[in-house]
């Protein structure tokens, strides 16, 4: 039996947000359809976890670090299944799904590792007295994740969250609802995890909005768009939870002037490119040395025109669509109020139905919109600078501070120049589109509130450290 069975989908209460259908972006075909889950639908589904999920907290760190090794196993065990969903729902070339299916499974196995991990210190105390802290689970965590990446963005905090004793609320993108939700739950009830653990509740931003403001959901891990993180980050101070934010990036990549040319260009392209620039990661900003301009911009436009673009599924290529009508819309007006404001097309600019060409800009101005914007599409805007401090200077310019990428055949000379750009991650002699499920992820500024993924920083995310004293005789009245 497929581990996708279309027949055993949200296994759980009845969602009543309506039924909608599952697009294959590439072609418009319907490949599923599924029922979304309305506002009133979270209480129910919030209870249910909470319910669980005190159990599942009482359960040995063993039982649970099992379960997530299992679910990394069945990751690797259903890859063509998997692959497929993620190709067809989400856009995906089959390199950029099964990099997704193997951070999946390596999120699974760190977390299995974190279910372990020492919870707890011994304190000095100025009274007879036992005195330690402890992490405790924060009880129900409210999950929001996107389309671009949709099992990663999913995964890398429901894994985590449920190693260390929590019951998980996860509303998916409603475009990549199988990928990014229920190809999750699926995997996870295959190796065992206890029903009503996890709750999918796919829907818009209402739904969303729901889950965060739910009373029995303590802690909220949303990725998206820095204006979505916004509204997510006021409605969880308003309702005194924490809410940890990885939002959007217009990161730099900057090509010094001793940099070989031909490699900058190669990591220039992924950079910009991969997965039809839909990527908070995205080299968003291309800055060149002036030496070596002309003939960067020369050879990233060769590049472009180059790749192969069309429906990942059915053809081989190098970028498949993009997501809907409306991001192509968007990511198009955006090169046209480029060009209308002196920006040069080198390459690309032009679309077929959702298949957007890659695109180089140059001449672009600290005004340019593709360049001032994050685009969240395969556009690469390139720029010039004549020194090492204009290039530190444009490349701290901006509201976003997520990833940057140097390049240079001296990387002392790159790693000291990274320690004066302000953000989340830096990458010498690499493009910005990195992870590891070993690593912290986050940004900073508009980016959002710093790292929040892999190891400590997911002990810091999903519990909570409470301090415990104990004495052999209860203490008389202090004074």
């Amino acid at each position: 039996m497929p581990l996708l069975d279309p027949t055993l989908w949200q296994d759980g209460p009845t969602l009543t947000g309506g039924a909608a259908p599952v697009v294959e972006p590439a072609t418009g075909r319907t490949l599923a359809t599924l029922d979304l889950a309305a506002p009133a639908d979270v209480a129910e589904a919030a209870v249910r976890a909470r319910a669980a999920q005190q159990d599942w907290a009482r359960t040995t760190h063993p039982e649970r670090a099992a379960v997530l090794r299992r679910a990394g196993d069945l990751f690797a065990a259903h890859a063509d299944e998997l692959r497929e969903w993620l190709v067809r729902e989400s856009g995906s070339i089959p390199g950029k799904a099964d990099f997704e299916l193997h951070v999946a499974a390596q999120e699974c196995y760190e977390a299995a590792a974190l279910a372990s991990r020492p919870v707890g210190q011994v304190l000095p105390s100025e009274a007879p007295r036992l005195s330690f802290t402890r992490r405790v689970p924060a009880g129900v965590v409210g999950v929001v994740a996107p389309f671009n990446a949709p099992l990663i963005l999913a995964i890398r905090s429901v894994a985590p969250a449920l190693a260390l004793g929590n019951a998980v609320l996860l509303k998916p993108d409603r475009r990549t609802v199988v990928c990014g939700g229920l190809a999750l739950a699926a995997v996870l009830a295959a190796a065992g995890l206890p029903s009503g653990l996890l709750q999918v509740l796919p829907g818009g931003a209402e739904v969303g909005a729901a889950v965060v403001a739910d009373p029995c959901v303590r802690v909220v891990s949303f990725t998206g768009s820095t204006a979505s993180g916004r509204a997510v980050g006021e409605l969880a101070g308003r309702h005194l939870k924490r809410a940890h934010l990885e939002l959007g990036g217009n990161s730099a990549l900057v090509v010094l002037r001793d940099a070989d040319i031909e490699g900058a260009v190669a990591q220039a392209s992924w950079g910009s490119f991969f997965h039809q620039g839909q990527i908070c990661m995205t080299a968003g900003r291309h800055l060149v040395h002036a030496s070596l301009y002309d003939e960067y911009v020369e050879r990233l436009a060769a590049r472009a025109e180059e790749l192969a673009v069309g429906d990942p599924y059915r053809e081989k290529v190098h970028l498949g669509p993009l997501i809907d009508r409306a991001q192509l819309e968007r990511v198009h007006a955006l090169v046209e109020a480029s060009t209308g404001q002196g920006a040069k097309l080198v390459a690309g600019g032009t679309y077929r139905d959702l298949f957007y060409r890659p695109t180089v800009l140059a001449g672009v101005a600290d005004d340019t919109p593709a360049y001032a914007e994050e685009v969240f599409g395969p556009v690469a805007p390139v720029r010039s600078f004549a020194t090492e401090e204009e290039a530190v200077a444009l490349a701290s310019a901006g509201p976003y501070g997520l990833s940057l990428g140097i390049v240079t055949r001296d990387a002392a000379r790159g790693l000291d120049l990274a320690e004066r750009i302000p953000t989340g991650i830096a990458h010498v002699n690499d493009q910005t589109v990195n992870d590891e499920a070993v690593a912290p992820f986050g940004g900073v500024g508009a980016s959002g509130t710093g790292a929040r993924f892999g190891g400590e920083a997911n002990l810091d995310a999903f519990t909570e450290l409470r301090w415990t004293t104990a004495r052999t005789t209860p203490a008389g009245h202090p004074f």
